[in-house]
């Protein structure tokens, strides 16, 4: 392969450089959050994530992550399907975005994180050889894309390419300090000013998505026209004044509301929070979020609580993540985690096979899931092939995957707040002559127990704060094996102040029950299975011995339920159940007559996840009254 190949070639050069890198980590390590702004950006945030740099992931995240670096990223040959496009530029006309889009500075924009998080040469390697070779086909005037001279800048799916370009070369400024990866960004975002300086940035149809990447771009370089140009916009219609109501496209409204709340750090203003508070409200009070944790029907917002066809788009999931930590980090609500966890326990990991390889476009809880796919479209005359690697869904969902470390640990308040429950390890500096090392040990999501070490350099007082689920009815601490006197019941951050010394144990005990959840809508009369954040699911093949039933229209006696049990079919140590039902036409005055095995929802072989169930249900934990006004 061209990147074997190179990397023999030059190890001597890649040798130094990845020495280079690793003295970089040491810095990052140490360093205040967001070092590398120039611009006078204000800090409004209530959790501050830790760099994932300083933390090492295990468990099923842990492992999703290593098997997407391990299997997907790796697995492919990056040089044909990303890069050689960027060489030849030889696409041409329209706005249809599968045959003209490729996701190179996704691609980038995960590699980058990936390899802070690892560490690895050989991530960081391949970071750096996807780097300068993108920088190297970038043209005199700026421009780097893939379509022809005659046609550069005019299709909406071009000005996109390059939009994410400019914010994975700034994110690999943002980690390595690699200036050139600056140098290029800047050139890129002038190029596309000088070219489109009439383009509405909140076009009424298409939205370029631009702005979270001219924000980093101002925050990396102080050069306030890249702020000015997606704040503003055209006559005034820029972030500062957008808001609209729910429609339209539901990963590109998700961004905007991102941008809005980058903008909110560097300008506080109330008003910029309204966007992202009415998804909220809309996802949790007016039907809009799945049972899955995910949202968007066809890539736009619904509410119907329809399951079946193109539903859960994987970059609606990833934006969703991606929101829900932002509203996190300002306003500390513990609701945003419970959404969190349910999304990516569920339908992010869902939307990628067991193995790590094959990753999903859409991800539906009724009927068949489908992978993406090498495929070739167009006419005769102008086929091209389209990579099952390339395009906005597998990118986004590599991008998600890479921030996943940097959403378990946060600074709040002189303290530590845990947000996500996972094996995982980490060093955290909570002032200049305090370092905290923390790990937690457990099997979550298959129990609710935690155990958390800590491990202060120095005896200290700060607080401890512990994301108690909505799903959990009391959950019991123990600090050093001594029971706090009252249980916490979920729905908030449980809070623990004392002084802790280094040996430090804290116990957190959430018992997790099976539930019935009551379905809305479309799916009302029927309930979908729950343990702790986890959705099971039905696999007709796994139940093939019930093959003349309609399983989708079975009766499920909740009673009956037994397990979880062991099933490794689609993770190490993952879980399953069995339930009696009554098949379609029999009376429940009579005894059940069959049994189901339910899998977790990843299991990529699920169908159904809503079934007529006989009493007792209960309403979604998740469902609740608006929280804004």
């Amino acid at each position: 392969m061209p990147l074997i190949r190179a990397l023999e070639n030059n190890r001597r050069e890649i040798l130094m450089k990845t020495v280079l890198k690793l003295i970089i980590f040491s810095f990052l390590i140490n360093a205040p959050a967001a070092s590398y702004v120039k611009a006078n950006v204000s800090t409004t945030d209530k959790f501050i994530p830790i760099k994932a740099v300083q933390v090492k992931v295990g468990g099923e995240i842990g492992r999703r992550i290593d098997i997407t670096i391990q299997n997907n990223l790796l697995a492919f040959d990056i040089e044909k399907a990303f890069l050689l496009p960027f060489r030849e530029k030889n696409s041409h006309g329209g706005n249809s975005g599968l045959n003209r889009y490729i996701g190179l500075g996704k691609l980038i924009d995960a590699v980058v994180h990936f390899a802070a998080y690892t560490k690895d040469k050989k991530i960081i390697a391949l970071n750096e050889h996807l780097v300068e070779e993108t920088i190297k086909t970038q043209l005199q005037d700026g421009y780097i894309g893939i379509f022809r001279p005659q046609e550069h800048i005019k299709a909406y799916w071009d000005v996109h390419e390059m939009v994410y370009i400019i914010y994975g070369l700034v994110s690999d400024y943002q980690k390595f300090a690699n200036k050139s990866s600056l140098q290029a960004a800047e050139k890129l975002a002038d190029y596309i000013m000088k070219n489109r300086p009439a383009q509405p940035v909140l076009h009424k149809t298409k939205k370029l998505n631009l702005e979270r990447a001219f924000i980093a771009l101002y925050r990396a370089t102080g050069r306030r026209q890249y702020l000015n140009y997606c704040a503003d916009g055209v006559d005034g219609k820029g972030l500062r004044n957008w808001h609209q109501p729910i429609k339209g496209h539901a990963y590109t409204f998700m961004n905007l509301c991102m941008a809005q709340l980058d903008l909110y750090r560097i300008e506080p203003e109330e008003k910029l929070l309204n966007q992202s508070r009415q998804v909220i409200d809309f996802i949790t009070a007016n039907d809009g979020l799945l049972i899955s944790g995910t949202v968007s029907r066809a890539e736009g917002w619904h509410s119907n609580q329809e399951g079946s066809g193109r539903i859960g788009e994987t970059c609606s999931t990833a934006y969703l993540i991606y929101m829900l930590s932002h509203m996190l980090r300002i306003e500390g609500n513990s609701l945003y985690g419970d959404i969190m966890e349910r999304a990516i326990y569920n339908s992010l990991f869902a939307a990628h096979s067991p193995d790590g390889r094959h990753l999903r476009y859409f991800c539906p809880f009724e009927g068949k899931r489908e992978y993406f796919e090498t495929r070739w479209q167009g006419s005769k005359q102008l086929m091209t092939r389209i990579s099952e690697d390339t395009y906005c869904c597998p990118n986004n969902f590599r991008r998600i995957i890479s921030r996943l470390p940097s959403m378990i640990y946060y600074l709040s308040d002189g303290g530590l707040a845990i947000n996500l429950y996972t094996q995982s390890e980490a060093v955290i500096k909570l002032k200049d002559d305090l370092l905290l090392k923390v790990r937690q040990e457990t099997d979550y999501p298959n129990s609710g127990k935690v155990v958390i070490h800590l491990d202060p350099s120095r005896s200290a007082e700060f607080p401890l704060y512990l994301r108690i689920p909505r799903w959990c009815e009391n959950a019991q601490v123990a600090v050093n094996g001594k029971s706090l006197e009252e249980s916490t019941p979920g729905g908030s951050f449980l809070t623990i102040k004392r002084q802790f010394n280094a040996g430090d144990r804290v116990e957190l005990s959430m018992p997790m029950k099976w539930r019935f959840i009551k379905g809305r809508k479309n799916q009302t009369g029927l309930a979908a299975l729950m343990h702790g954040p986890m959705l099971f699911c039905l696999n007709p093949l796994r139940n093939g011995a019930k093959q003349k039933t309609d399983l989708q229209a079975v009766k499920i006696e909740p009673s009956s339920l037994t397990g979880p049990v062991k099933d490794e079919m689609v993770r190490p140590n993952g879980l399953a159940c069995y339930v009696k039902a009554w098949s379609n036409g029999r009376s429940s005055a009579e005894p059940a007559d069959i049994r189901l095995m339910l899998s977790e929802f990843a299991d990529p072989g699920g169908e159904a996840v809503y079934f007529n169930a006989s009493y007792p249900v209960v309403e979604d934990e998740l469902i609740q009254e608006k929280l804004h006004e």
